[in-house]
């Protein structure tokens, strides 16, 4: 984009929807964000089974309580993460600061580049105390609930993966500053300066007289001769 800073335009400008929501950012938050939900939702809903000894639940992976926290936290922070990024993303056409700018690029870089790592590192974990799983009863009930979250953690491992891609390549894009440059020799180059107002003690160049005295000055005093050498 000619004259874009960090991949929008000027500051001010109109935010078209149907624009906005056909950039694959956006529709990378979007995906992320159904992920989400589809990681800590059936974790949440079927994801801790009765016991055989008795009505105490128990994580279906591998009865290991640490695994479903681990998907529940993932998944309702990458929610959380893409709504708001999706609303920093909307309001990034009116940050007018190229500092303010490039504070949030580096934002959405760095966590999308650690919720990248975070869901692989999910993944890994899950996938692994869903395979040491003794079958039963209960965790066959709830295997497909088990398997979604797999499945998903993965799916948001590559759209986490794309998002930190984009936030590098608006890093990378920067500032182009012959927009402002451009802007301000233009506004300068059609404008002629203002004159000294009537009245303020300053005359301008039609009313100007030569100094006093320049007439009736001489430069070679009388009586003056120059000595012969």
């Amino acid at each position: 984009m000619e004259g874009a800073s960090f991949g929008a335009g000027r500051a001010g400008a109109a935010l078209d929807p149907v624009s906005f929501a056909r950039r694959p950012q956006t529709l990378l938050r979007v995906a992320s964000w159904v992920f989400s939900i589809a990681v800590f939702g059936p974790i949440v809903n079927e994801g801790y089974v009765n016991t055989d000894n008795g009505p105490e639940l128990r994580c279906v992976f591998n009865g290991n309580a640490g695994a479903c926290r681990f998907g529940i936290v993932l998944g309702v922070g990458a929610f959380l993460a893409c709504a708001a990024f999706l609303l920093l993303d909307m309001r990034f056409q009116q940050i007018s600061s190229v500092r303010d700018r490039r504070r949030a690029v580096l934002l959405d870089l760095g966590f999308s580049g650690l919720w990248s790592f975070l869901w692989f590192v999910g993944f890994c974990f899950l996938t692994n105390q869903w395979q040491r799983t003794a079958p039963d009863p209960g965790t066959v009930q709830a295997g497909d609930a088990a398997r979604a979250a797999i499945a998903f953690s993965f799916f948001s491992i590559l759209s986490w993966v794309a998002l930190t891609v984009k936030a590098l390549q608006r890093f990378r894009l920067g500032t182009d500053m012959s927009l402002f440059a451009t802007e301000q020799l233009g506004a300068g180059a059609g404008q002629a300066y203002p004159g000294y107002p009537v009245g303020s003690g300053v005359e301008g160049t039609e009313t100007y007289q030569s100094p006093p005295f320049t007439e009736t000055l001489d430069t070679s005093p009388k009586g003056y001769q120059v000595p012969a050498y």
